[in-house]
């Protein structure tokens, strides 16, 4: 049963990542997202556009490491009828926004803490990375000069990335 979700999984990330990939992000993504390059930050977007494709095949709600990539998103978000269209075509279903206080009350990680959020965000890289691919969503703020960057210290994305492997290991 474990090796045929994990098939599924690989199945529907897969084909997120093709649709990510080849996804032309209107320059609308970039219109309050004024950190250089564009370039890394169009990266760390698409890596969590992918993330949120192992998150959204476990029912996880998953935290954003970036306020870069979270305001390149926001932009993206605003483009209503490309988004709900990318989001059919990279995940089979519409993608909401969820912040902080956002969700409605039924929706049941909508009171989990950031860590644990982000927690969920380093395991879904896991499920998504492709082989020897580094992250730049971890460490991207500071790179790229936001003032008040946000992030994951990478010593517990590490912690985070062992104890997730000794547990599917």
């Amino acid at each position: 049963m474990a090796d045929r979700t994990a098939r599924r999984r690989r199945g529907t990330v897969n084909r997120a990542a093709a649709v990510i990939d080849e996804f032309d992000l209107p320059p609308a993504v970039f219109k309050t997202c004024p950190w250089q390059p564009r370039e890394l930050i169009e990266t760390g977007l698409r890596q969590w556009l992918r993330c949120c494709a192992a998150a959204l095949h476990d029912d996880q709600v998953i935290g954003m490491p970036s306020r870069a990539v979270d305001e390149a998103w926001h932009g993206l978000i605003l483009c209503t009828m490309r988004y709900q269209e990318f989001c059919s075509a990279a995940y089979g279903k519409f993608m909401h926004h969820t912040p902080v206080g956002g969700a409605p009350d039924h929706i049941a990680a909508k009171s989990d803490p950031m860590e644990a959020q982000l927690r969920r965000t380093v395991i879904a890289w896991s499920l998504v990375a492709a082989p020897g691919e580094q992250c730049v969503l971890w460490d991207l703020d500071r790179i790229v000069g936001v003032e008040e960057p946000w992030g994951l210290d990478l010593a517990r994305v590490a912690e985070i990335e062992t104890a997730a492997a000794a547990l599917s290991g």
